[in-house]
């Protein structure tokens, strides 16, 4: 398996990240990265965290499966972290010193799944703040524009972070095994209706095959994918990057992916840059 991109990422490609907060990144996974990834998945769906879970399960019994923060038991998973281009992709989109692996999260939806991701920022569900951060959305089979995440480009500038819906409330099978507290409202603005005028926000996506990418900031608004036709099913693998200004910060939301009782027991506050076992510096500027 290659640890280089199959393709160096062109200025342009760094500039649309820097401009418009999300860029499509295509061919730069070889085959054997997919394949890798999908065995992992395949066993993680066997052997899930205690943070899995359904986030739907409609009357036909289709399903969305999540599962995150699973790299530690699942070989696969973490050769990718530290062997794959992941982290030098991270690094020279954010044009950072250092890049920090913070989590992975896998989506799995059954054929003809009609559940579509709430829109949402991710800053405000992570344990950290900070611009400087990198998510990487990898389909591990061919999707459609039409299908795939959503983005709404520029919407990561500024500050402002927006009222989120409560993802640790997905789950119809039962109680989610997370370490969470009583949901409290992010902000006070509500989320814009982006459904409703998709054109005026300026909503893009883009068709994705094995081996393409979507980097994209943890402050883009981003949802609104997800129904499938009948025949086809989706699988994704992210990763998630930290840059050179990113610091633990605990949000009394609690909402999941909170990390702020596993940093708190590997001696980690608020302030700190995350680090240790659970947050490895993969990548560093020579």
């Amino acid at each position: 398996m290659n640890n280089e991109p199959l393709r160096a990422i062109t200025t342009d490609e760094v500039t649309a990240f820097g401009r418009d907060g999300v860029v499509p990144l295509p061919g730069l996974f070889d085959r054997e990265w997919i394949a890798s990834l999908r065995a992992g998945l395949e066993r993680n769906r066997r052997h899930p965290t205690d943070r899995a879970r359904i986030w739907d399960r409609d009357d036909e019994d289709r399903t969305v499966f999540y599962d995150s923060q699973a790299w530690q038991g699942i070989d696969e998973y973490r050769s990718f972290v530290f062997d794959s281009p992941a982290a030098a992709i991270a690094a020279q989109l954010l044009g950072a010193s250092q890049v920090t692996f913070y989590f992975d999260a896998v989506f799995v939806r059954s054929p003809g799944t009609q559940f579509e991701t709430p829109w949402h920022q991710d800053e405000p569900y992570w344990s950290v703040e900070g611009f400087n951060t990198c998510s990487i959305w990898m389909p591990l089979v061919p999707v459609k524009a039409e299908n795939a995440l959503c983005f709404v480009p520029g919407s990561h500038l500024g500050n402002k972070l927006l009222a989120q819906p409560d993802f640790g409330s997905l789950n119809p099978d039962g109680e989610v095994a997370i370490d969470t507290v009583d949901f409290a409202p992010v902000a006070e603005e509500a989320f814009p209706d982006i459904e409703a005028d998709r054109d005026g926000f300026g909503v893009i996506s883009w068709d994705l095959e094995p081996g393409d990418c979507v980097a994209f900031n943890s402050r883009m608004m981003h949802g609104g994918s997800g129904k499938l036709p009948p025949d086809t099913g989706l699988e994704v693998f992210t990763t998630k990057w930290l840059g050179d200004d990113v610091v633990i910060k605990f949000r009394d939301h609690g909402m999941d992916p909170d990390h702020s009782a596993v940093m708190t027991a590997a001696g980690l506050a608020p302030g700190e840059r995350p680090s240790g076992d659970l947050y490895p510096t993969v990548w560093t500027r020579a």
